[in-house]
């Protein structure tokens, strides 16, 4: 997904409804796809200010955003909630048992 167009109007939506991008995120977080993950992160780092912006307020330099947010990426839970907590967002752990399992 190297398409720009497609990168700007994906960060336009997260813009415009930050609630979609929850959902989006929590969806792919739910299927395990760390390159999804990423991407959607790069996406929304143009919604959220920028690379600079996001990674001044995460706390890490522009090349360490670059790099953690590259299809190579392997983000470190730090570097990881740093970015999320950047855009308004943070990590929360859910139970995957059915409605009908007991805890």
């Amino acid at each position: 997904m190297k398409d720009r167009a497609h990168d700007e109007a994906m960060a336009e939506m997260f813009r415009d409804d930050p609630g979609y991008a929850i959902q989006l995120l929590n969806s792919i977080l739910e299927d395990g796809d760390q390159s999804e993950l990423l991407i959607t992160l790069r996406q929304m780092t143009k919604a959220f200010g920028g690379v600079q912006t996001v990674a001044e307020t995460a706390h890490l330099s522009t090349t360490q955003l670059y790099r953690t947010l590259s299809p190579e990426g392997n983000p470190v839970l730090s570097s990881l909630s740093a970015i999320l907590k950047a855009m308004g967002l943070r990590l929360a752990v859910q139970s995957v048992q059915t409605p009908h399992a007991h805890a």
